[in-house]
């Protein structure tokens, strides 16, 4: 095909089946149009119909970017602060919001995880970003944090005021607050010690490491504050025997392990990090605590319930 031409890149998501569709791609040659233009195209087919939405994309080959410079609206544009304001402006736009799309990332993240971070690579292709710029993930997140939240102060025989209290220490304190702490720890040793030497060029956006924390700490979550909630008595975790240490903290042991290897499988997805198997490290002195907390009887979840009562006092 003669003459200048432009590469339409159609990403054609196909249902076959299961809510979360494989993705094909398929190149397109247009003749008689500039070369250095990309444009992508995301065409979702679901159910009785299809929904198709334009995406931006990152242009190759313009005359910006041969000279090595990006133009001052694309800088801006991916700028730090920028996607910043824009994820902050669309968290109260709920209608903007795709939860049907997040609510299968929910449903992935326990049964595979990889297709979830799958999905970060095509983000990173059609928006040159690899963190979220839809909230729906956290606005689902917080409110499944405050559900299960109020099912533990019920549980635990709590007050109204008493509950309300623990619920903004868990969503502020425990979710939010511990949350930019590991994020930012994380974000600092993979862009300090884990980035290829020959890969410089590249680093970790905070809001992808932001990211990768609400990932793994989602099924933590539902194990340790929803399905804890029905061993939680005086029959089961509760009792000073043998069976409420292993069965408490068996959950714990699962818990954790998942938020570790959810993470460790966040940043491996990353093509510029090395060594990110060291990640999956933490996982030989969690299993070192766990043998140690039934051989000498500490129960984590006895433990929890004390610290949530002692909170709200």
């Amino acid at each position: 095909m003669g003459g200048p031409c432009k590469s339409v890149i159609m990403k054609v998501q196909k249902t076959t089946g299961q809510p979360f569709p494989e993705v094909q791609w398929a190149v397109l040659q247009l003749p008689n149009q500039p070369q250095n233009q990309i444009y992508s195209e995301s065409c979702l087919f679901s159910g009785i119909g299809a929904k198709m939405k334009m995406l931006p994309s990152t242009s190759v080959n313009s005359p910006a970017q041969g000279n090595g410079v990006l133009s001052s609206r694309d800088a801006a544009r991916h700028t730090a602060g920028a996607k910043r304001y824009k994820y902050l402006r669309r968290l109260f736009r709920f209608r903007q919001m795709d939860f049907e799309f997040a609510a299968w990332q929910m449903l992935y993240l326990f049964t595979s995880p990889q297709r979830v971070y799958r999905n970060f690579h095509y983000r990173k292709q059609t928006k040159d970003q690899w963190a979220r710029d839809d909230p729906a993930f956290l606005v689902l997140l917080s409110i499944w944090l405050c559900v299960s939240t109020i099912g533990f102060g019920f549980v635990l025989d709590m007050g109204f005021f008493e509950t309300i209290k623990l619920l903004l220490w868990v969503v502020f304190i425990d979710c939010v607050g511990v949350g930019l702490l590991i994020s930012t720890l994380m974000w600092f040793i993979s862009n300090k010690y884990l980035v290829k030497r020959q890969s410089r060029d590249y680093d970790v956006e905070w809001g992808y490491a932001f990211d990768v924390h609400l990932n793994a700490f989602y099924p933590l979550l539902v194990i340790l504050h929803f399905i804890q909630l029905f061993f939680i008595n005086p029959d089961v975790i509760l009792t000073d025997t043998f069976i409420g240490y292993l069965v408490g903290n068996t959950l714990w042991l699962v818990a954790v392990g998942y938020y570790i290897y959810v993470t460790f499988l966040g940043y491996s997805a990353l093509p510029f990090l090395k060594n990110t198997v060291i990640l999956l490290y933490p996982f030989a002195p969690l299993i070192l605590l766990y043998g140690l907390s039934l051989a000498l009887g500490w129960n984590f979840t006895h433990t929890l319930c004390s610290f949530y009562k002692y909170r709200v006092k």
